[in-house]
């Protein structure tokens, strides 16, 4: 199995760095690649904290990553759901996964988070 970290979606998407963009669309694009969760979570964080991406440009931009027919992780759709919400509430993307979690997967979620809380208990009686 052949797993990305952060640095290499990161060079792929924004296309800031000569040197790498090439090993990194090869590493994309020509190989099976695994990208676990924390992996995700990390380029979410990077690409708004650091590079000031808007939220909706971060879902547009990992959502078709996340198409590709050679990428795989944990839960495609979790994570398509996780990047949705993200992009249209003002919460951490952890937040918006746990919530994903709850709506797609069907776990239940304990969290003291307030927010968090409520959006799952507007979901519960949905």
């Amino acid at each position: 199995m052949n797993i990305v970290d952060a640095n290499l979606i990161l060079r792929y998407l924004l296309q800031d760095a000569v040197q790498f963009i090439e090993q990194a669309r090869d590493k994309i694009e020509n190989h099976h690649i695994f990208i676990p969760n924390e992996v995700i979570a990390e380029v979410v964080y990077v690409l708004e904290k650091v590079y000031k991406v808007e939220r909706v440009n971060i879902f547009d931009a990992l959502q078709n990553l996340l198409t590709y027919s050679n990428i795989t992780t944990h839960d495609k759709s979790i994570f398509i759901e996780a990047l949705k919400v993200y992009s249209e509430i003002k919460i951490d993307f952890v937040d918006s996964l746990l919530f994903a979690y709850s709506k797609i997967g069907g776990h239940t979620v304990f969290t003291f988070d307030k927010k968090l809380n409520q959006m799952l208990d507007e979901l519960r009686n949905a």
